[in-house]
């Protein structure tokens, strides 16, 4: 696999030197060569809640990103436990569908970043980010500032930046580590909404004024959202389901999938406390279904 991402890498750095030409060549020995796309615009965020992801939801990757015309995309894999086996089964859902310009890479493990990495970043079309640790994925961002700058830049170029459950939590400015104060053993869900318990950082920021929680519906995330939005009261809370995403173009939120997205706003300024606990005003919940949008 090494020898076959690195060998994808030359090719897409060569090409990404050279003069422009769209789709794909044939090189004299016979090797696909991947040229970046004609990318302009703004991009797209496709943000998926966790658990499986039907066919219908990589296709729907694929052709916002027209990575099946032109360009490669690339899968990131610092949120992983094992890089391999999450590049892997991340380039395995796009491959079924017939993309094989696709590589993965694990900056800071398995890979150095370097201005090759960078400027191969920032020409993607689609870039991927699996699942883990989101706390994991951005140390190595923290480590390495410029595969943000680069995510931005891509984004900004017209990319399609996707990413599941962890890869959900690192889009918002504000991301939940799943941590809490109170409870240092860890539970998928808040059993109390409580001050100064929940564990937040500092995530990409590629959505502003937005905080994400993932897995939502089946891991009855309920009560860590809502305190999100009780103690950063100017946040609006996103809770995608399993199985569910929410593609994100000019502002606007597109419901993919099949499950439910929960949005919390919290439309008063008004907050107390007893005894540790938050109290809270007109926090409007609303729940939209597949094939359903809503602005920012």
């Amino acid at each position: 696999m090494g020898m076959k991402k690195s060998y994808l890498t030359a090719l897409i750095m060569v090409l990404i030197c050279m003069a422009p030409v769209c789709g794909c060549s044939e090189s004299a020995s016979g090797n696909r060569q991947f040229e970046p796309a004609d990318l302009s615009g703004d991009g797209a965020l496709f943000i998926i809640g966790g658990g499986s992801r039907p066919e219908a939801m990589i296709q729907r990757m694929i052709d916002e990103s027209g990575v099946d015309t032109e360009g490669y995309a690339i899968v990131l894999t610092m949120s992983g436990f094992d890089p391999d086996t999450s590049g892997f089964y991340g380039e395995q859902q796009f491959r079924e569908l017939g993309i094989e310009n696709i590589a993965s890479y694990d900056f800071g493990r398995e890979d150095e970043f370097s201005e090759e990495s960078q400027m191969m970043l920032e020409e993607a079309s689609l870039i991927y980010i699996t699942g883990g640790s989101q706390s994991r994925f951005m140390n190595a961002v923290r480590n390495e500032p410029r595969i943000e700058t680069s995510l931005r830049s891509a984004y900004e170029n017209g990319a399609l930046i996707a990413g599941t459950s962890a890869g959900a939590a690192v889009m918002s400015r504000i991301m939940i580590t799943g941590d809490q104060i109170n409870y240092p053993e860890y539970t998928s869900t808040f059993y109390n909404l409580e001050k100064n318990n929940m564990v937040t950082a500092e995530g990409l920021g590629l959505i502003e004024g937005v905080i994400i929680d993932q897995h939502f519906v089946k891991r009855a995330r309920n009560n860590r959202l809502i305190t999100a939005v009780i103690e950063f009261p100017d946040q609006t809370g996103i809770g995608i389901d399993e199985s569910t995403a929410i593609l994100i173009r000019n502002n606007r939120a597109e419901v993919v999938g099949v499950s439910q997205v929960l949005v919390y706003r919290n439309q008063s300024d008004y907050s107390a406390v007893f005894e540790g606990k938050l109290g809270a005003r007109d926090i409007s919940l609303n729940i939209y279904l597949p094939g359903e949008s809503f602005e920012i």
